[in-house]
């Protein structure tokens, strides 16, 4: 048997995280939890196979220049992948995943949270206690908005944009969003399109936040467009900090153009602006939108349930599939390379049987032999092979099926 791959893990993971890596593969763990500089990672890919970052580690084109040939692979513990350089990745041929899905649910309820506790004045209402200058009651005490009832808009019908739309519903809530591209009627659900994103700022009394950040996405939230919201529309952010320019934000909460903010991240954090922490009306969590016990063990698991290893006999490695799993999910997949006919079946064969089965299936096309291929039903979350063996060819998005 060969030896184990060799991961580079730069954050403290949850503990049934760990123990599978030690198990499965020769993890070197972050002793101290410390940010690892660029410095660092680079002198300690040394000899790895792949880098399991967090967002806070900062993968620039210079730094991913620097990582050693033998690192193929960067499986991010994140959902957004804007901290890490793809193209300088692709340009060496590293592939990066990250963890799509798992968190959908975690952090629509932060959204939900986020909504509400800035709505109803929250932060304010434990201050207050906190500070024991809670004196008296009266009918214009600490008076909120309510949520039941009013118009949410959803910037990005993703994974959590979805999610975060079917518990709003839980409030009666009517739901818009702006999407880069219509979804299907089954998932709007009766969701109101809108095109152009102006028109849905125009058109809401919340709007939620949940499409990635990009160069074309940082501040999407800008003076400019945060003139066309609503009045008194109370905004909630759980995607990334550079959609938001901050000293716009600000001014309109002092200006009560946005009656409220409910803020999971921020630009440069931990290092945030200190403008918010001095608003009252200002509802501010830091980055916990998957901080669950079931979502972190799901995102560990993730990144190498599709984990890779080279075969010494196959040609040489252009890349392997970003995730696995989103073909697995039916989803589409960051960065596609190929796999050969036969190999895809090797691939794809469980080495292991554990209770359970994933509820639906989907198929993988191989466009060089024009033909669907079922993945094994008996294919789980945790029996996907490890590792997988991937090798050239062309994978392309299957659908799913029952």
């Amino acid at each position: 048997m060969g030896a184990k791959p060799k991961v580079v893990v730069t954050r403290k993971l949850p503990e049934a995280v760990e123990a599978r890596l030690r198990r499965d593969y020769d993890p070197h763990f972050n002793g101290d939890d410390h940010v690892y500089s660029s410095d660092e990672l680079v002198s300690l890919a040394d000899g790895a196979d792949a880098l399991l970052p967090c967002h806070s580690e900062h993968l620039s084109a210079e730094a991913i220049a620097r990582l050693p040939e033998c690192v193929k692979a960067i499986a991010n513990f994140s959902v957004g992948v804007d901290h890490v350089d793809l193209e300088a990745a692709k340009a060496r041929g590293i592939i990066v995943t990250n963890t799509p899905d798992v968190l959908s649910d975690a952090t629509a309820e932060i959204a939900l949270l986020l909504m509400l506790g800035a709505a109803r004045r929250a932060a304010e209402g434990d201050r207050l206690i906190r500070a024991g200058q809670w004196r008296q009651w009266s009918p214009a005490f600490m008076v909120g908005t309510q949520i039941t009832g009013k118009t949410l808009g959803i910037v990005g019908m993703g994974r959590v944009g979805q999610v975060t739309a079917q518990r709003a519903r839980g409030f009666d809530m009517v739901v818009h969003y702006h999407n880069r591209r219509r979804v299907p009627a089954e998932i709007e659900q009766g969701a109101v399109y809108h095109e152009r994103l102006e028109t849905l700022m125009g058109a809401c009394d919340v709007l939620s936040l949940h499409c990635p950040a990009t160069p074309a996405t940082r501040h999407l939230i800008d003076a400019e467009r945060i003139r066309t919201l609503r009045p008194g529309v109370i905004l909630v952010n759980t995607a990334r900090g550079a959609l938001i320019d901050d000293e716009a934000l600000q001014e309109a909460l002092r200006c009560g153009q946005v009656a409220a903010a409910g803020l999971d991240v921020f630009n440069d954090e931990p290092d945030i602006h200190p403008g918010y922490a001095a608003l009252d009306n200002t509802f501010l969590l830091p980055h916990i939108g998957s901080a669950t016990r079931e979502t972190r063990d799901a995102m560990g698991f993730r990144p190498w349930t599709i984990w890779m290893r080279y075969s010494p006999a196959a040609s040489p490695v252009t890349g392997w599939h970003e995730d696995f799993m989103a073909l697995y999910m039916g989803e589409e997949p960051l960065y596609t390379p190929g796999i050969s006919h036969t190999r895809i079946r090797r691939a794809l064969r469980p080495r292991r049987t554990v209770a359970g089965r994933c509820p639906y299936l989907p198929a993988v096309k191989l466009a060089s032999k024009n033909k669907w291929l079922k993945l094994l039903p008996s294919c789980t979350t945790e029996t996907l092979p490890m590792p997988v063996w991937l090798c050239s060819a062309e994978i392309t998005r299957g659908p799913q099926v029952p």
